[in-house]
């Protein structure tokens, strides 16, 4: 119907005036389809322009949350920081207990995983003789003296039992006896690459031989060999009992085939000295220092009840994070404040 009654007026238009029909197109009043799609259209524009207000209005919203971000993660290290101060303290408290108890005497103990891990940080008196020959050196560490520092190794040695002898060890116990300057261990080295070379002696000759016959023949005594067993004195080691040292990413891999040890590993040290992986590892803590010789320098006690990161340092961390999540958090807040206009 629409297109029909168009149709006709654009014949009437031609034929009355000659003018362009759009000119009586655009004063056409039209009242079916052609209104409607119009309509249609200019509805579809209203609604995207609509729609698009309101997505670019969402994603202000999210903007402006996203400048607060910074100070909630930074509120939240710094609470971490808090909790982290309480578990340290819990800690230190608890290995502070443990060294304050009586000692216990290593030779009723079993060395079982079992034990070990009950009985960390617990003081312990062991007798035994130290097998110095399966010496490890563990390093470089270094060493403070009288505010020079000078690098050196811990070196542990097995504590091997005495034969009958109730009060001493029933099994080996490696024991890290201390800190040694570095001349230690080239020292050490040389002295068992010594010892690795093969000795030269010479055969008895065919007179010596015939002279030893004819004195076995004649004499009367059967002759007897004696063993020659050197006299070692026992020690007496004060200790307490750890585990294996936990390196950090920059720490090098130990390299036992070179005798190189950069950090304790219980097992590994163990199995370099021919010893089970279960053995008891101790650290010597004695403060009887022979002034003639002052080495191995033990360990000192209270190094044991100190951390890398003590509590006081956390909580400088937590003040830190805190103040930090009130700056960036103020920051944003002026940012997105409203701007006064001077008039």
């Amino acid at each position: 119907m629409a297109a029909a009654s168009i149709s006709k007026t654009l014949t009437k238009c031609r034929s009355v005036g000659g003018r362009d029909p759009l000119f009586y197109l655009s004063r056409y009043k039209l009242r079916d389809g052609l209104p409607r799609a119009f309509s249609n259209s200019n509805s579809a524009s209203e609604f995207a322009s609509s729609t698009g207000g309101k997505s670019e209005k969402g994603s202000r919203t999210l903007s402006k949350w996203l400048l607060f971000l910074p100070g909630a993660i930074t509120f939240g290290l710094g609470t971490w920081q808090i909790f982290r101060r309480q578990d340290k303290i819990q800690m230190l408290e608890y290995r502070r207990k443990r060294l304050e108890a009586e000692p216990l005497k290593l030779n009723i103990l079993s060395p079982s995983t079992e034990n070990v891990d009950s009985l960390e940080f617990r003081r312990v008196i062991c007798k035994g003789v130290f097998d110095e020959e399966k010496s490890v050196y563990v390093g470089p560490r270094s060493r403070s003296i009288s505010g020079v520092t000078e690098n050196g190794y811990y070196v542990i040695a097995p504590l091997m039992p005495i034969p009958n002898n109730p009060e001493s060890v029933q099994s080996p116990v490696l024991v890290n006896r201390g800190w040694v300057p570095r001349s230690w261990r080239d020292k050490s080295l040389e002295d068992s690459r010594d010892h690795k070379q093969p000795l030269n002696i010479a055969p008895p000759s065919a007179q010596q031989n015939e002279r030893i016959s004819w004195w076995r023949f004649w004499s009367k005594k059967p002759t007897t060999v004696e063993d020659q067993v050197p006299d070692v004195a026992p020690v007496e080691v004060v200790g307490v009992i750890r585990g294996s040292e936990k390196p950090s990413i920059f720490v090098p891999a130990n390299d036992p085939s070179s005798c190189q040890w950069f950090y304790v590993d219980v097992p590994a040290v163990a199995r370099a000295s021919g010893l089970p992986e279960n053995t008891i590892y101790i650290e010597d803590i004695n403060e009887n220092v022979n002034p003639s010789n002052p080495y191995p320098v033990p360990k000192d006690v209270n190094t044991l009840i100190r951390s890398s990161v003590m509590p006081q340092d956390h909580l400088n961390y937590t003040l830190t994070w805190y103040s930090l999540s009130a700056a960036v958090t103020f920051m944003a807040y002026k940012r997105l404040a409203p701007k006064k206009t001077r008039r």
